[in-house]
């Protein structure tokens, strides 16, 4: 099914940063409403900005056309009040689906931010599309401290199939995330949520990588894992033999076999300690 699109007028695009984010961040910022890679384990399922909608998660996105303008009066104000502006892009969404190639909602929002940096810049997605924007990443890594965060739940491709077959292969975005390396932005690994892996996942990434964030279903989807199982994960990881995968101590498990190729500094496993880092650059 073709994924209904609109075109919405938000009344704003920074929200203050609340419950996981707000650990270091003063705002997210979602381009977008709703997701076509439609992963069958994302939390924001469970939330009400899809329990209210007709159309199953994966076949709707709302794009906002005045989220760059938005930014950039709202970043007036902020400034003009003095306060720091650190930013989650996107907690809700991803910003670099593939509805971004033509619609540039995200990237006009990133022109903005060049013209009216935030003190901080994550951004989090499983889009290779975001390598279009590295000149923009670039201009803006000059003016404050910029990451980009990549989702690798797996190093397996029969296993992304199963958890998130519309997501973009695994292959990509290692691509990506080298790409994004090698022009000097900081990079993070997001194995968010943790899936089954080869051995020789952490090898794949040194290198390419400033640092590894841990997350699984039991700690990251806001409700301590009962968002998770209403999305019958527990179901879904048995029916493939996955089931031992399923531990609620399963991000210490996997953080001490990274710590074995990356430094123990680099591998985080809590929200507080990768989404922000402790030194950030002001402007």
């Amino acid at each position: 099914m073709k994924a209904e699109l609109k075109n919405v007028a938000a009344k704003k695009i920074l929200t203050e940063a609340k419950g996981y984010l707000d650990v270091g961040f003063t705002h997210s910022l979602n381009p977008y409403s709703g997701c076509v890679f439609a992963c069958r384990y994302c939390y924001v399922r469970e939330l009400p900005i899809q329990k209210f909608r007709d159309l199953d998660w994966g076949n709707w996105v709302d794009m906002k056309t005045n989220a760059a303008e938005n930014y950039r009066n709202e970043m007036l104000k902020l400034r003009k009040k003095n306060k720091a502006v650190k930013i989650f892009m996107s907690s809700a969404t991803d910003p670099y689906q593939p509805i971004e190639r033509d619609a540039q909602i995200t990237r006009s929002v990133m022109e903005q931010m060049v013209e009216n940096p935030p003190d901080f810049l994550q951004i989090q997605t499983r889009g290779p599309l975001v390598t279009r924007d590295l000149n923009l990443l670039v201009q803006l890594n000059e003016k404050c401290e910029v990451w980009v965060s990549m989702t690798l739940e797996t190093d397996r491709e029969d296993v992304k199939r199963i958890f998130a077959p519309l997501a973009p292969g695994i292959q990509r975005r290692l691509e990506a995330l080298r790409e994004i390396h090698e022009a000097g932005i900081s990079t993070q690994a997001a194995i968010s949520p943790v899936l089954p892996f080869t051995p020789d996942f952490p090898k794949l990434l040194n290198g390419w990588v400033d640092r590894v964030w841990i997350d699984t279903l039991s700690i990251g989807d806001g409700s301590l894992g009962k968002r998770s199982e209403r999305l019958g994960m527990p179901q879904l990881f048995q029916e493939h033999g996955f089931i031992d995968w399923y531990k609620s101590d399963l991000h210490l498990q996997v953080a001490h076999y990274f710590k074995k190729f990356f430094p123990q500094d680099k591998v985080l496993v809590s929200r507080e300690e990768a989404f922000l880092s402790t030194s950030v650059r002001q402007k």
